[in-house]
């Protein structure tokens, strides 16, 4: 009886039938056939390409078999190593594994997030295979299958959408696929009792904080928010504002606080216009805005309306893409992109070196840049 045999039996007594079934068949069909596809056995076995991933990740915890480029293949006793055996690549190890990401966006905000996580993990010597979705896409479950079944990559970094009617179908599809998954700016529970996903995000909120702490440092005491209406970002922005409002004994109430519809809607200039004409009625001096495009649209329209920044109106941007550029060059909240592609690859290496630890979720701060949109309201 082969290692394999003898695991299989020792390991049945604590699964169901089914289980211990599948598993049983996987390690015969691995014995006479030495290399398989996932895709194979799951047609083989009849189960869920999901289903044997997660059955592999198991067996491959117990060194029972070990991927192979484009698939897996059994480990018998005396096989000389390979180069997924290798103490540099073997199975707990993140060298020489596949690391798929999938981003919402391939244009803005999201390629410094992919050129952090790249650099992380050529240091780390993982491949990364770089995918671009959509904020428009229903349903990410498709792109993300395609990544996981077609590449065989071994660990995922997400964006997923949580706005769609998909999502939660998504993130518990993410929590069963059998690889570690890392949520980037996002977070999700799952199951009866919410299990935490892994995840890396920006303090959005704290960084609006920053904001409004930097304009009342000024003497400022209304502080307005205008935010895109598509964002993602949006709610955590507004948290800040009002926590940091509260914080600073200025009352939001009096203030502005507006959503302004995306770029491509035609009635924009609209509601920027409407945006200043509440600033005039409300006494507002200083505006907390997101994201970097609202920013110079509305930048624009204080220069026809003849509103001069920062003389009559204090701007805070809020992602700083390009607002250094401008002229006047806007104060901005940066949110830390190469920081937080880098910190998910390494939280996908922790966990591939150690299956068994806690689940982490990590948060990293933006940072406040100071430039020439800001000043002291006259008076």
């Amino acid at each position: 009886m082969s290692r394999g045999d003898n695991t299989a039996s020792r390991s049945d007594e604590s699964r169901g039938p089914l289980q211990a079934a599948r598993r049983q068949h996987l390690l015969e069909a691995l014995q006479r056939d030495g290399w398989m596809r996932i895709s194979d056995l799951s047609r083989q076995l009849g189960a869920a390409p999901v289903t044997i991933r997660r059955d592999l990740a198991q067996l491959a915890t117990e060194g029972l078999v070990q991927r192979v480029h484009g698939g897996v293949a059994l480990i018998e006793p005396g096989d000389p190593p390979t180069a997924e055996e290798d103490p540099a690549t073997r199975p707990n190890s993140p060298s020489g594994r596949v690391l798929g990401m999938l981003v919402p966006s391939l244009d803005y905000y999201w390629p410094e997030v992919a050129r952090g996580a790249e650099e992380a993990a050529r240091e780390l010597d993982m491949r990364m295979i770089l995918r671009g979705s959509s904020y428009d896409t229903e349903d990410d479950g498709p792109q993300l299958a395609r990544l996981v079944d077609r590449t065989g990559v071994d660990a995922l970094v997400v964006v997923p959408r949580m706005d769609a009617p998909t999502s939660g179908r998504t993130i518990d599809w993410l929590a069963q696929i059998g690889v570690p998954v890392v949520l980037l700016e996002r977070t999700a529970t799952v199951g009866a009792h919410r299990a935490v996903m892994e995840s890396v995000v920006t303090d959005h909120a704290l960084g609006a904080a920053m904001a409004v702490r930097h304009l009342t440092s000024l003497g400022h005491r209304r502080v307005g928010l205008v935010v895109d209406a598509n964002s993602p970002t949006r709610p955590h922005l507004h948290r800040g504002w009002l926590d940091a409002a509260a914080e600073c004994d200025i009352d939001p109430r009096k203030t502005v606080e507006a959503v302004v519809p995306d770029v491509r809607s035609p009635d924009r200039d609209v509601f920027l216009d409407q945006v200043l004409d509440r600033c005039r009625e409300t006494a507002t001096t200083a505006l907390l805005v997101h994201a970097d495009a609202a920013a110079i649209a509305l930048l624009q329209r204080c220069e026809e309306r003849h509103v001069l920044v920062p003389g009559d109106l204090s701007i805070v941007a809020y992602d700083d893409e390009v607002v250094e550029l401008l002229s006047p060059p806007l104060t901005a909240v940066r949110p830390p992109r190469r920081s937080i592609g880098r910190a998910a690859v390494r939280l996908v290496a922790d966990r591939l070196a150690d299956p068994g630890r806690p689940t982490h979720r990590v948060v990293i701060s933006p940072l406040l840049r100071i430039r020439e949109s800001t000043t002291a309201p006259r008076g």
